[in-house]
């Protein structure tokens, strides 16, 4: 307990300095861009194939797990929407990029750390917390948004091709479903979920990588940290942004 607590109040402190502290504007503008294609672009490809099988198979799984007459075929494009807008792209796709992400976030910083340019940016009168760390936040924090919206359109596209492609449910009846009681309020939770997931993808990777030290064993170790950590922490915000906001 008193190691977490050790470690919390030192991840508080780094977020200050990276917030309280920051350089001129101009110099995180190009860096910035840079971010936003390495931490969220880059992923495209990835998450475009992950959401288009995801909700292929919510739609089958849906479909195989209605056995009664009584509940219509709509069903399934209900399910497959609501799986897809309040959990699935907005959690799942944060925790993949967590994994892809998080992991070269921490190596990155990690690398400068134990091979001490992070020390020459200090002795420049550089504050190197924020130089290497806040790009990384606001680029995310901006980007991830857009990546979960695209993962949404993504995935109930996966289950309306299993609908022209199967005889699983018929494409009207799964349009229907997709159409039927929708809430713009659900896709505005997911994107707060979404630039909240975004913030601690990148800002507890970067902790990891910031405090790394010693060999390049300990950034591999750094790397690893961040990833499980922010997962865990995603997964614990998931919970109270969901018990804050919907219940």
């Amino acid at each position: 307990m008193g190691n977490f607590v050790f470690h919390l109040g030192k991840y508080i402190m780094l977020i200050w300095r990276v917030f309280s502290k920051p350089e001129k504007f101009s110099i995180y503008r190009r860096r910035l861009f840079d971010e936003m294609i390495t931490l969220g672009l880059d992923s495209l490809g990835i998450i475009m194939v992950i959401s288009v099988f995801m909700g292929a198979v919510i739609t089958i799984q849906t479909a195989a797990n209605i056995d009664s007459a009584f509940i219509p075929t709509y069903t399934i494009g209900f399910t497959t929407r609501q799986s897809t807008i309040l959990e699935f792209s907005p959690t799942i796709m944060a925790l993949i990029l967590a994994g892809k992400v998080g992991s070269n976030i921490a190596s990155e910083i990690g690398t400068m750390r134990i091979t001490e340019q992070i020390d020459a940016l200090e002795i420049m009168g550089v504050n190197s917390s924020a130089f290497l760390i806040l790009p990384k936040i606001i680029a995310a924090v901006l980007i991830n948004p857009f990546l979960t919206i695209i993962s949404m359109f993504v995935s109930i596209g996966g289950g309306y091709a299993i609908a022209m492609f199967t005889d699983i449910v018929t494409v009207s009846d799964y349009v229907y479903g997709i159409q039927l009681d929708f809430k713009p309020f659900h896709v505005a939770y997911a994107l707060i979920k979404t630039a909240v997931f975004a913030f601690l993808l990148t800002s507890i990777p970067a902790y990891q990588g910031y405090y790394a030290s010693g060999s390049a064993l300990e950034v591999g170790s750094a790397s690893t940290r961040g990833v499980v950590y922010s997962s865990i922490v995603i997964l614990v915000a998931n919970y109270v942004i969901t018990q804050l906001i919907l219940i």
